[in-house]
C-alpha cells in the first residue's frame, strides 16, 4: 500500500534506466521513419555530444538521460502516435512532419522546422498542435 511518503509503489514504477533505453530505441525507430539527419536528432534531443549520442544509440540500456531529454523523447512519441492516429497511411503520418503547415504557430514552416528551434517548448507546440487536432478542439 503506498503512503503520503511514497505515492507510487516501488514495484509500479518504471525505473528511468528502463523509460531511457524504451525511448531511445523508440526514438531511433522514429528518426529512421521520418529521415532524420543525425544534426536533426541531435537537436531535437538537445544538443547532446556527438559521443553522447553515438554511445546511447550503440547500448541504450545504459544510456542515463537528463530530465530534459526524457521530456523530449516523451513529446516526440506523442506527436508520433498521434500522427498514426491522424494519418492512417503510415507513409503520410512520417511525412507530415516535413510539409508546410499553415497553421498559424507553424506559418508555413513544416512542423520539424519549428521543432528545430531546438526548445523542448518547440516540441511541446507541436504536441498541444496535434492533441487538439485529434480532440476536435484546434480549428
Amino acid at each position: 500500500m503506498s503512503t503520503l511518503r511514497d505515492p507510487v509503489p516501488p514495484t509500479a514504477a518504471l525505473s528511468a534506466d528502463r523509460l531511457s533505453a524504451a525511448g531511445l530505441r523508440a526514438f531511433a525507430r522514429i528518426a529512421d521513419l521520418w529521415g532524420l539527419t543525425v544534426d536533426e536528432q541531435l537537436c531535437l534531443l538537445g544538443q547532446p555530444p556527438r559521443s553522447t549520442f553515438f554511445a546511447w544509440r550503440k547500448h541504450p540500456g545504459q544510456a542515463r538521460l537528463s530530465r530534459d531529454t526524457l521530456e523530449r523523447l516523451s513529446n516526440l512519441l506523442g506527436i508520433y502516435k498521434s500522427l498514426q492516429i491522424l494519418l492512417p497511411d503510415a507513409t503520410s503520418a512520417d511525412a507530415w512532419v516535413r510539409q508546410p503547415n499553415q497553421a498559424p504557430q507553424f506559418g508555413g514552416r513544416s512542423a520539424l522546422q519549428h521543432m528545430l528551434a531546438g526548445n523542448v517548448s518547440d516540441l511541446n507546440d507541436v504536441r498541444r498542435y496535434l492533441d487538439a487536432v485529434r480532440g476536435g478542439g484546434w480549428s
